[in-house]
């Protein structure tokens, strides 16, 4: 299941803190969970389902039919791995209603990862050159409170 969870991660673009606070659960949850120190509980997948209803609660325990449920059964065997364009999935950000959006609304459309450019900018990079250290002192401390100091010579 932690995977099925990381997917839904993915696919919404949230890092693991962003999906913990979506969700209303702490970060350090999570992370026992995909660091297999603890398996999920169904408190954890009521708190999925309340955020991102269009996800498929037999998907996410089972990992059986389509990730969203407006997902036909040939869309999800074919974009099983990745996120189809068409799909369609809800995100609550705090809103003052209960539900995410309001009779008449539809969810807005989130791009999958497929639409991502694959060829990003290249960003350049320049070294900036130091000058060459040197030498300048060395300082050698003894137990009995003693110290030399080395100067090299120039």
């Amino acid at each position: 299941m932690k995977d099925r969870i990381k997917k839904i991660m993915e696919s919404q673009h949230m890092a693991q803190n962003t999906f913990a606070q979506l969700i209303g659960k702490s970060p350090a949850t999570l992370s026992s969970i995909f660091n297999e120190r603890t398996r999920p509980t169904l408190d954890i997948v009521e708190a999925i389902k309340n955020k991102l209803p269009a996800v498929s609660t037999d998907w996410l325990l089972f990992g059986r039919g389509p990730m969203y449920l407006d997902q036909s059964i040939d869309e999800s065997k074919s974009s099983q791995e990745d996120m189809s364009e068409s799909s369609e999935a809800l995100l609550d950000f705090g809103s003052s209603s209960s539900a995410p959006f309001s009779t008449g609304q539809t969810a807005p459309k989130i791009q999958g990862v497929a639409s991502t450019p694959k060829n990003p900018d290249k960003i350049t990079m320049k070294y900036l050159d130091k000058p060459k250290r040197s030498i300048t002192e060395i300082r050698i401390f003894y137990d009995d409170q003693t110290w030399e100091t080395f100067v090299p010579k120039k």
